[in-house]
């Protein structure tokens, strides 16, 4: 888990999974937006694809808008979602 990042107006969870084809066009376009008062949390929930470890890279590219988690144990039904809501930013 990353460290904790400051207060912001709010937060977007993208709960990860296979995602491989999609989450790089995803991120790019929410970091593109004018509005930056945001930070993007992204749960990994177990991905065999790599693109944990893409989100994982980008988090480090990123420290100061991007936070990644990775679950422990599978969170199936909205599990990696819930955790993003309980991430303290």
């Amino acid at each position: 888990m990353s460290n904790k990042i400051e207060k912001v107006f709010f937060k977007i969870i993208i709960p990860n999974y296979n995602n491989m084809p999609y989450i790089k066009k995803c991120l790019d376009s929410i970091l593109e937006q004018t509005f930056q008062d945001f930070k993007i949390i992204i749960v990994d929930d177990l991905s065999t694809d790599l693109s944990d470890k893409f989100c994982e890279m980008y988090s480090r590219k990123y420290p100061d808008k991007i936070a990644f988690i990775k679950m422990k144990y599978k969170g199936h039904e909205g599990g990696a979602r819930n955790t993003g809501i309980l991430y303290d930013i």
